[in-house]
């Protein structure tokens, strides 16, 4: 009924509102995406402080471009782009910290975690990404290995094996060809596999 319950304005409304410097559909447009963005930037640089700053920042830079937002691409996509353009300038910044060896008590081998990832990388199956996603172990499994990749492929596997995106969107969002995103997929698994292997031996 009307009056009864706030009117869900679509992404393009929002994007003409923003234009106009509607203050109101700017803070829906960053309480509708924030959530995501925040746990996208935080599983790329590890540290939740980081991830906070870097949210803000890429709001920010988003109300500031939005007049440049042409639509030929989701506004999704565009808000995405920017988050992980800032987070990968950030990682390339910022003095790589040394992280301590680990060991299979403490990624979680113990407790099936390592096993399951095992499992779950040398599947020849499409993955399924809800089975990192929606189990917590294995999600902060995966998490503190992805910190010892490079920010490229760890960007490839928060998109696709964690967020659930199709290669078209990662593409589109890193702004590199198909092919490229599946050979950094490739080579972020294997190397996941590779430090999964080295905690085994």
């Amino acid at each position: 009924m009307p009056g009864t319950a706030k009117i869900e304005f679509d992404d393009a409304v929002l994007v003409e509102r923003c234009r106009q410097g509607d203050s109101a559909a700017m803070e829906r447009l960053i309480v509708k995406y924030q959530d995501r963005i925040y746990n996208v930037i935080l599983k790329m640089c590890g540290n939740r402080d980081d991830a906070a700053e870097l949210t803000q920042d890429t709001f920010v830079k988003v109300i500031e471009n939005i007049g440049k937002f042409r639509q030929q691409s989701s506004l999704y996509t565009w808000v995405f782009r920017i988050a992980v353009n800032l987070t990968l300038n950030y990682c390339q910044r910022k003095a790589r910290v040394a992280f301590g060896s680990l060991d299979a008590e403490e990624v979680g081998l113990a407790n099936g975690a390592g096993a399951a990832l095992k499992e779950y990388l040398y599947d020849r199956r499409e993955p399924v990404p809800a089975d990192v996603a929606e189990n917590k172990e294995l999600c902060e499994l995966v998490i503190k290995l992805l910190m010892k990749l490079d920010e490229t492929y760890r960007a490839v596997i928060v998109l696709r094996d964690i967020e659930g995106m199709d290669y078209a969107q990662i593409a589109e969002i890193l702004e590199v060809e198909l092919g490229t995103v599946k050979s950094r997929l490739s080579r972020a698994r294997n190397g996941l596999r590779e430090m999964l292997e080295a905690l085994t031996r």
